[in-house]
Formats: structure tokens, sequence, C-alpha cells
């Protein structure tokens, strides 16, 4: 068991309420594979950082590395930090050009106000503010993240207990 296993769930919980929070605001809409939105949503945690989701998945996934452990866990964590930045701030740009397109002013407005990932200190108060969703439906808007959570843990455990190992030297047959 990894000696970082309770911080790895705190900061993987941590990263899930981020998640669940920016979720309850912009709904299913920006969890497609189709960049754009019916609406800037500039609300909640998108009046911190324009990509809440983003910044959560950092601390989830930095999270779920400690909880698994690994002798050189300080270099995995820049790894995986390292990754996400880069992968994201890709992502972000192809983004932004299709929101300034949908949004024009607004959300180059937006944008020179809050930042992409790293969350400013004080909400930026902008106008409409958007409707949050209730808890019910937000959690079935996250639910296929929830489901992938609980199946890593899932493995986690298993490795730890060495279930995965014995699986394959007695059912070899199975993972050939």
């Amino acid at each position: 068991q990894s000696p970082y296993c309770l911080l790895g769930l705190l900061l993987l919980l941590f990263g899930e309420a981020i998640r669940i929070w920016a979720v309850s605001f912009a709904g299913g809409k920006t969890r497609t594979r189709k960049v754009g939105a019916p609406d800037l949503c500039t609300s909640g945690p998108y009046a911190f950082t324009r990509n809440p989701l983003y910044f959560g998945n950092m601390f989830m996934y930095i999270g779920i590395a400690l909880i698994a452990g690994a002798p050189n866990i300080l270099l995995m964590i820049l790894i995986i930090f390292s990754f996400f930045l880069i992968q994201y701030t890709l992502i972000v740009a192809l983004e932004e050009e299709t929101l300034t397109n949908l949004f024009g002013e607004a959300y180059l407005n937006y944008k020179k106000n809050v930042p992409a990932i790293f969350p400013r200190t004080r909400p930026w108060e902008a106008q409409p503010q958007t409707k949050r969703n209730p808890l019910l439906k937000t959690l079935k808007t996250e639910k296929r993240t929830l489901q992938n959570v609980f199946l890593i843990l899932a493995l986690i455990y298993l490795k730890s207990q060495n279930i995965l190992y014995w699986l394959k030297q007695h059912m070899f047959f199975y993972f050939s």
C-alpha cells in the first residue's frame, strides 16, 4: 500500500468535487466530442477558471498516482502534471478559437478576466449568471467519470492484493 494513499484519496475527491461543481453549472453541454456550447458559462467555478473540468482532472490523476504508488512518485507526478499541462494547452487553444467565433466580444472579455486553467483567487462577476443544475442531474452527467474512477481504484486494489498476479498465473489463457 502506498504511503501517500490518504493524500491521493483527498486529491482525488477534491478533483472530483471540482468537476461536479463545474458540471452542475455547465451541464452535459460541455461534455461532448464536438467543440462548442449553446451559451457562455461564467458562473460557479467558471468565474475562477475557464476550464474547471481540466483543473479537477489534474487533481484526480495526481491523486490516483499517489494511491497507486511508485518508487519514484515525485517524478511520476511531474510527468502527469506536465502531460496534462501540454495536453490541455493544446485542447484549450482549439476550444478558445471556437468560443471566440461563437460568442465574440463576450468571450474575449471573459478570457481577459479569467485564467485558462489555474484559478484566480476571487470570482469574476459577469452577467448573466448561469443557473446551477440539481445534484442528481449533475451526477447523471458525471457518471462515466465516476465509473472510470471506481474501475481504476478497483484495479489498484486488486493489484495491491496480488489478485491480478494470481489470476494471470492460474488463468493465463484469458490474458494471452
